[in-house]
C-alpha cells in the first residue's frame, strides 16, 4: 500500500497584522474614553444654567474651558414673604409682652424707682431691673437686708406670671476686697447674684428659669474714679431675657475687587 504524501502548509507572514489591528482598535477606544471624560459638556451646563435662572432670576455664565473664574460676593436671598411676616408678627408680640412685664415691674417698684435705687430698662435683650447694692447688702457682705426682701418678693410676684428665662448678674466697683469669705470681687459678686436668685426661686419663680452670674468689676455702669460712680457700679441686675432677638443685619461688603471676589486658578 502506497504511503500518503504529506503536504506542509506554507508560512503566513501577515498574521501579525491581526494582532496589530486589535491593538490599534483598543488604543483608539482608550483615547475616545479619555477624551469623553475630560471634555466639558457645555450642553448640560446650559440646561443647568437655564433651570437656575428660572428659579432665582439670576443669570449664570458658564465659563469656557481653561478660563479663570471670578466668583462674585455671596448674595443673601431674602426670606419668603410669608416667613418674614411670621417673624415680624412674633417679634411684635414678644416686644408687647416684654413691655407689659416692664410696666408691671415699674408699678410694684415705683417708690424705689423714684428714689433712684432701682432702674428698669428695656432693650432687644429683654427687660433689666437694676438694683443698687446699698438697698440689698451691707458693704462687703452678701446677706440681704431685711428692707430689701420686700422689694425682691414684689419682683418675684411679677416673674411668676411670666415664663421667660431670667439672668441675675452681680456687679462690684473696682476697689479690691480680700477677706476670709471673699478672696476677690468675683466671689462677692457671684454670691450676691446667687443670693438674689435663691430668694426669687423661694418665692415662686421656677429655678430652671434662673441663672446667677458674678461679673465682678468688669462691666461698670459709671466711672470708678468718683464715689458716686463706684456706688452706682455696686449693683445687682435681674434681666428677663427675650425669646426673639432683634433681626440680624448683614454687614455690606466693601466695593473692593480683592475683597468682594475670590479668584481660583486652574490646576
Amino acid at each position: 500500500m502506497a504511503r500518503k504524501k504529506y503536504h506542509e502548509e506554507p508560512d503566513n507572514h501577515e498574521r501579525w497584522l491581526v494582532s496589530y489591528a486589535d491593538f490599534m482598535t483598543l488604543l483608539f477606544a482608550f483615547f475616545v474614553v479619555m477624551y469623553a471624560i475630560s471634555s466639558l459638556n457645555e450642553g448640560k451646563y446650559r440646561v443647568l444654567s437655564n433651570s437656575l435662572t428660572g428659579a432665582f432670576g439670576k443669570t449664570i455664565i458658564v465659563p469656557a474651558k481653561n478660563q479663570d473664574v471670578t466668583y462674585p460676593a455671596v448674595v443673601k436671598l431674602d426670606p419668603l414673604p410669608m416667613v418674614k411676616q411670621k417673624n415680624s408678627e412674633a417679634l411684635r408680640k414678644e416686644r408687647e409682652q416684654m413691655t407689659t412685664v416692664a410696666k408691671d415691674i415699674m408699678t410694684v417698684l415705683e417708690p424705689l424707682v423714684r428714689e433712684g435705687k432701682v432702674r428698669v430698662t428695656q432693650t432687644s435683650r429683654g427687660v433689666t431691673i437694676e438694683i443698687n447694692a446699698s438697698l440689698l447688702f451691707a458693704p462687703g457682705e452678701a446677706r440681704l437686708n431685711l428692707d430689701s426682701v420686700q422689694a425682691l418678693v414684689a419682683i418675684a410676684s411679677v416673674l411668676t406670671l411670666d415664663n421667660h428665662a431670667i439672668q441675675v448678674d452681680g456687679h462690684t466697683d473696682n476697689v479690691p476686697i480680700k477677706n476670709s469669705i471673699f478672696p476677690s470681687n468675683w466671689e462677692l459678686s457671684a454670691v450676691r447674684a446667687s443670693t438674689v436668685a435663691r430668694l426669687l426661686t423661694e418665692n415662686g419663680v421656677d429655678e430652671m428659669r434662673v441663672t446667677a452670674v458674678g461679673q465682678g468689676a468688669k462691666l461698670p455702669a459709671e466711672t470708678n474714679d468718683t464715689p458716686e460712680g463706684r456706688a452706682r457700679n455696686r449693683r445687682v441686675s435681674v434681666t428677663i431675657l427675650a425669646v426673639l432677638p432683634e433681626p440680624v443685619i448683614d454687614v455690606p461688603i466693601r466695593n473692593n475687587p480683592t475683597a468682594s471676589s475670590v479668584r481660583t486658578e486652574a490646576n
